[in-house]
């Protein structure tokens, strides 16, 4: 039988090194942070720490892992491709400073380079079907297109103070991208 309590405090042990990874790169840049600055924001032991993660490399990764999980999650209560746009825009909205963090300067390309892996991924997750009966248009180009468009509204969305709603921001999104995708996904009739 498991530790239901154990599970509950590695769960807390591991958000807490997450979010004091997340906080002190909104302080000094994610290239500035070290292992010993996150142990002592977490207020752990250096075993601790380790026990868990083997670098800040890999708290930044888990925790962008656990945002993909969460956004795929969203998927089954929208329709069709980028299900997972809304669900994004809200998680940005909540978390407008960190954002604004993680896509700028003190992010770093370690940290855009992962948010735009992670985004990759979903893309491509959603896309791949539709690409199949599309195979002269290469999949890799079609996401980066995507994702480039995700990154870029992103960005002037969390920079801009814009007080367009996550929904709004979503719609703009599909709007955007939707004619680009029919036109490069759709079979091609002879």
């Amino acid at each position: 039988m498991p530790d239901v309590a154990a599970d509950r405090r590695v769960r807390r042990t591991r958000a807490a090194i997450q979010r004091a990874l997340l906080t002190l790169m909104a302080e000094k840049g994610y290239e500035a942070v070290t292992a010993t600055d996150i142990i002592e924001r977490a207020d752990i032991g250096r075993s601790t720490f380790y026990t868990h993660f083997s670098d800040k490399q890999h708290v930044l990764y888990d925790s962008l892992d656990d945002l993909g999980d969460f956004l795929r999650d969203q998927r089954p209560g929208h329709d069709g491709v980028l299900g997972f746009g809304l669900a994004l825009f809200e998680h940005v909205d909540e978390q407008r400073d960190l954002v604004r963090v993680l896509l700028g300067r003190r992010g770093g390309h370690v940290v855009q380079d992962r948010v735009a892996h992670l985004l990759a991924e979903l893309v491509r997750e959603d896309l791949a079907p539709l690409a199949a009966a599309a195979p002269d248009v290469p999949l890799d180009l079609v996401v980066t297109g995507v994702v480039g468009t995700y990154l870029a509204l992103l960005r002037t969305w969390a920079d801009s103070g814009t007080t367009w709603t996550p929904a709004e921001m979503d719609d703009a999104a599909r709007r955007l991208l939707a004619p680009g995708l029919a036109a490069l996904l759709a079979p091609v009739t002879a």
